[in-house]
């Protein structure tokens, strides 16, 4: 029998004392929250019991998502637990949020993804555009910037394109040579992080910030924003938005001469595409099936299918035998926790209406002078995007962001008389454009996972792009919104 040496006792004591401190701060963000949410229900005025459970727990879940002292999926459940026990409103409509087709939406974007995935044809884009563009930083960073653009038409989940583009770019700077600390990478990925984030403005199904806007916009109005209006609405803003992160990120990471120029970066690019070969029969199919599905997707308005429809179709064919890319037991294999978080976020919007939190809410912020910003259609869009932009910095999660603000401003544009459709998007793509804290996108999050880059490298350049987006929007809402008549 042997008995472990000083040097192995200090080493398991240290593990043993690492594990407590990281079990400790959890216990303790837990208590934090708990503490958090009973005070919110303390100090709230009213009468209304449910109405302030609903804004405790909506406290609660913002806390938790934000500093994950569980698992987000565990996270959600709670709430959907707490939800039920507190009988906030009926059981109907807690568990109204898994029956929504938005919840299907997600499930199909994320099975096509894994169908896609299951085929070259996403390496084989990557691949194509950086052996064209990346023979200097400044292509390489177009490159990156316009991937997950072209991506967001047949991969609607902005984690799947960052999680897809990411190995790519990093690949392109272990060819390069690039310093751990350097501005090359810092600059390459933040392209990643805010490509993506960019990447859901345009298409409907490509963020989940977009979806639940219009599916809240339904539920609540009735009204039902197609995915062609979608993008004829937010075309312009993507567009001016792609060349503005290029702009700003080759402005915030100077690089020296000898960093500008890597010729043979395009040379390794072009042998990635030989060694792939020509375009096989299973890329074929899969070009066929997602160009079936956008066609779908974009003729809405003519056949009236929700996009959940084509979605599942594109499913069906990329598994069906002889006709499919994919095999069923590989495009199952998903991330159960975004479906939870979706059905549960859903759920949280319905049950935060119908409990009455969203007309407290509403009251505390109808003052008169947010009435009369609304009553104005510029005014309008200019105040919902400084509010959104400053409550995201405390709401990081963007599905609670859309699911707290959109029932209130759905609210205030009524009592302002002001549209509730121009509101609603305005805030919508307000929340959807996270820079400045890693928490504000899942882009962010997944590129500063790979420990690379710090949450500093973000404040500036995000600030910059915030600002941008607004005005970006603001430009477009009196020129383009104006001229199709949404202003």
């Amino acid at each position: 029998m042997s008995f472990p040496n000083t040097k192995e006792k200090t080493n398991i004591w240290a593990k043993g004392f690492k594990a407590v401190s990281i079990d400790s701060s959890k216990t303790v963000t837990l208590l934090l929250g708990v503490l958090l949410s009973f005070s919110v229900y303390a100090v709230l005025p009213g009468s209304s019991g449910s109405a302030k459970i609903m804004l405790a727990l909506l406290v609660l879940s913002v806390f938790y998502w934000t500093f994950e002292p569980l698992p987000i999926g565990v996270t959600a459940m709670l709430l959907l637990v707490l939800m039920l026990l507190f009988k906030i409103v009926d059981m109907d409509i807690i568990f109204s949020g898994f029956s929504s087709p938005a919840i299907f939406l997600i499930i199909g974007g994320m099975m096509l993804a894994r169908g896609v995935n299951d085929t070259p044809l996403a390496k084989r884009l990557a691949y194509l555009i950086l052996a064209k563009r990346a023979g200097n930083a400044k292509g390489l960073l177009a490159s990156i910037l316009i991937i997950p653009q072209l991506q967001a038409f047949f991969i609607p989940a902005v984690a799947v394109r960052s999680t897809l583009i990411l190995p790519v770019a990093l690949m392109a700077l272990e060819h390069i040579g690039v310093k751990k600390d350097g501005n090359l990478r810092k600059m390459i990925l933040l392209g990643v992080a805010f490509g993506g984030t960019i990447s859901g403005t345009v298409v409907m199904t490509a963020a989940i910030g977009n979806i639940l806007t219009v599916e809240l916009l339904k539920q609540f109005l009735g009204i039902q924003i197609t995915y062609l209006q979608w993008f004829m609405y937010s075309f312009p803003i993507w567009i001016l938005l792609i060349p503005a992160a290029w702009f700003v990120l080759i402005k915030a990471f100077p690089l020296p001469k000898e960093n500008e120029e890597f010729s043979h970066l395009k040379e390794e690019m072009d042998k990635e595409l030989q060694e792939l070969g020509p375009v096989n029969a299973d890329e074929k199919k899969c070009i066929a099936i997602l160009i079936l599905i956008v066609c779908l997707w974009f003729t809405e308005p003519l056949h009236g299918l929700h996009p959940s429809i084509p979605t599942i179709i594109g499913v069906v064919l990329m598994a069906f035998p002889g006709v499919g890319c994919s095999k069923w037991e590989n495009m199952v294999k998903i991330n159960f926790d975004t479906i939870l978080i979706m059905g549960v976020t859903l759920s949280l919007g319905y049950a935060f209406n119908h409990s009455g939190a969203a007309d407290l809410v509403g009251a505390s912020l109808s003052s008169e002078w947010i009435i009369d910003l609304l009553r104005s259609p510029i005014s309008a869009v200019i105040s919902i995007l400084i509010i959104t932009q400053i409550l995201h910095l405390a709401v990081a999660n963007v599905s609670t962001a859309v699911v707290t603000l959109i029932p209130i401003f759905i609210g205030l544009s009524a009592k302002a008389g002001a549209d509730p459709i121009l509101i609603s998007i305005t805030a919508s793509l307000a929340c959807l454009h996270g820079y400045i804290l890693v928490v504000e996108a899942t882009s962010n999050i997944i590129v500063h996972s790979t420990g690379q880059i710090q949450q500093k490298e973000f404040i500036i350049p995000g600030i910059y792009m915030t600002f941008i987006m607004m005005i970006v929007t603001i430009l477009t809402a009196v020129t383009w919104w104006n001229w199709i008549g949404l202003l």
